[in-house]
């Protein structure tokens, strides 16, 4: 039974009431947490296990927040409680021995000279701690509705190990209504001594949790109509972590029966303020959402406002979607495999009849999703492959890559061949990618045909690679990105109505297939730079970073040089477009062989854009 009533008012002189063992009680979460005092889960290891545990509760923090680690054979924590003794503290513990769950006990008294050798950790515990700052933000408490504990469950996510010390990530999840998100990130995200901000938000799947109605300890909580079950990195998992080691002897405390400090929950340290945490959804299918700080978002923002400009005064103002940038970098940020395509094959009259927009923003995205260790590939017409390949080597020659980038081609061969393509053994729960990016691609209009800007067909040198994103569209997991800056570019079918209403031969040439982001540039390479420029932002987001890593392992920051370096740069775009040139790469609106892109000028128009994006992402 939990202990709700007149006892709220003794704490802490409810260990004064455990000690005793006069009243029976089951758990502790009522005693505590509307009083608000902090708790903690504690773990007690052999000495000699000591220093490496304590190395994986640093390595894994988001989940193991260290409190405090006493000495062989110390039982008082004074920095945490006054008249503590951890032998007699909670209300059962569970003792194992080589990693086997051998009993449930009172007390530890019968234990005295084992203790002796034994080390005490004591871990923030979010599970009772987060109530209070839910409860003031107005958010609902499923679990204290329905009288049930705090649901946990085991994940596929995995621990840094050390040592011995290994396991997945256990995480609690509460049931938020979706206009609560926010607010339940920033109440969270403060508290510091535990465990802080959600790790993920969303399907369960994509932790690997198969079944909320099963949590492995605590109980099951039912989530309302417009809930969205969020996840928070749980300190169970370092009671995994002492199971796997198989230690020859080790105690814990029962589920639900952690040590009551004398502080509390107001008077933790806050996290720092200089980062706000926004809430973004990023897919529907599976449904998931991201966290970014307030800053990042603003600079992204920005970014999206300097490539909006409208040089060749085609009325792309009207396509615009503000937010559609940051939504799609923080999808790639998530995606593990990204395919690119790119080739507007608009000069059908010279060859090649490709133009120069569009393969250096490719390759500007595949250079930094190579230095985020992404996989990416790139796929194009059959007949361009020969060309690309040239492009290619040359981008790795000048610097832009760091290696080759894999070349595909997609032909339609049967019903099935999108779907083979895009997933192994054709089996759409194995998708090969896990994002699409068109980058001024020829994309298929309403009658199935494809048109330049100025309504000349050219299907017979485009292959039907917009089958992959029709089929990734049915296809869980799969996001897809288009970027374009005339409307008739594959992925802004999800624009089609403004294109046309407001483009040139909009009503003719406006693509049909939709992408599930368009990010509309006055120059679809502006695109690609500003999608580089926006993953560093995010990679080097403390809020991102740690959400994106489920709080468990270190910072990827220190790798904030390696992601410099392969952003865009004056030098090497002005590099690569002399190297297009070379190959008989035309500009796109004057077909000529000069050093510019859509008829403009590379030097003081492309150039000035992409200084002032980076001048954006170091400011």
């Amino acid at each position: 039974m939990l202990l709700t009533g007149g006892l709220k008012s003794l704490l802490p002189q409810a260990r004064r009431i455990i000690h005793c063992k006069r009243v029976r009680i089951s758990n502790i979460s009522g005693m505590a947490k509307v009083p608000g005092y902090t708790q903690a889960r504690v773990v007690l290891l052999h000495k000699s296990l000591a220093d490496d545990f304590e190395k994986f509760c640093h390595a894994n923090s988001g989940a193991l927040p260290l409190l405090y680690r006493s000495k062989p054979g110390e039982w008082k924590c004074t920095s945490l409680s006054s008249n503590s003794d951890t032998r007699t503290d909670h209300l059962q513990y569970r003792k194992y021995e080589y990693g086997a769950f051998t009993g449930s006990l009172e007390s530890l008294n019968d234990y005295a000279e084992q203790l002796k050798d034994m080390v005490a950790f004591y871990l923030g515990c979010c599970s009772f701690n987060f109530e209070k700052v839910l409860q003031a933000a107005g958010i609902p408490e499923r679990n204290t509705e329905q009288k049930r504990n705090v649901s946990v469950y085991k994940t596929a996510v995995p621990c840094y190990s050390i040592s011995t010390f290994c396991c997945n990530l256990l995480v609690t999840m509460r049931p938020v209504p979706e206009s609560k998100l926010e607010a339940a990130v920033l109440a969270t995200s403060a508290l510091k001594e535990t465990q802080g901000a959600p790790v993920h938000m969303g399907n369960p799947g994509l932790l690997g949790i198969q079944d909320l109605s099963k949590p492995d300890y605590g109980d099951p909580v039912r989530l309302h109509p417009g809930d969205i079950p969020v996840f928070w990195a749980c300190s169970v998992t370092g009671i995994e972590a002492v199971i796997n080691c198989r230690s020859p002897l080790a105690f814990t405390h029962s589920f639900g029966c952690t040590f009551i400090t004398d502080l509390k929950n107001d008077k933790f340290t806050l996290r720092s303020s200089r980062e706000v945490p926004q809430v973004h959804c990023i897919s529907q299918d599976p449904l998931h959402y991201s966290m970014v700080s307030t800053e990042a978002a603003k600079k992204i923002k920005t970014l999206e406002g300097l490539i909006g400009i409208d040089p060749g005064n085609r009325g792309i103002a009207h396509l615009l979607h503000p937010g559609e940038l940051l939504k799609a970098c923080l999808s790639l940020s998530h995606a593990r495999s990204v395919l690119i395509t790119t080739g507007f094959p608009t000069h059908f009259n010279y060859e090649p009849p490709e133009e120069n927009d569009g393969p250096p923003g490719a390759l500007a995205i595949a250079a930094m999703l190579q230095a985020l260790e992404k996989d990416v590939a790139i796929v194009t017409d059959q007949r361009a492959m020969d060309l690309n390949k040239k492009i290619i080597e040359e981008a790795v020659q000048i610097g832009i890559l760091k290696e080759p980038v894999p070349l595909l081609s997609y032909q339609r061969e049967s019903a099935d061949s999108a779907l083979t393509f895009l997933c192994e053994s054709g089996n759409p729960r194995r998708p090969r990618f896990d994002h699409l990016i068109a980058i001024e691609r020829a994309g298929m209009a309403a009658d199935g045909n494809y048109y330049n800007a100025r309504k000349v067909n050219i299907k017979h040198l485009v292959d039907p690679i917009d089958e992959l994103f029709l089929t990734a569209q049915t296809i869980p997991g799969i996001t897809t990105t288009g970027v374009g800056d005339g409307g008739n570019e594959l992925g802004m079918g999800k624009v089609k109505d403004a294109v046309k209403k407001h483009i040139k031969n909009g009503d003719v040439i406006a693509c049909d297939v939709a992408a599930d982001f368009a990010v509309v540039a006055g120059v679809s390479n502006w695109g690609g730079y500003a999608i580089a420029c926006a993953l560093y932002i995010l990679s080097t987001c403390e809020i991102h970073d740690c959400y994106l890593r489920r709080a468990v392992g270190f910072s990827q920051l220190p790798k904030k040089t390696v992601w410099l370096s392969a952003l865009p740069s004056v030098t090497k775009e002005e590099k690569l477009l002399k190297a297009l040139v070379q190959l008989g790469v035309r500009s796109g609106a004057s077909a000529s062989l000069e050093m510019e892109v859509d008829a403009l000028p590379f030097y003081n128009i492309h150039s000035d854009m992409i200084e002032k994006l980076l001048q954006e992402v170091q400011h």
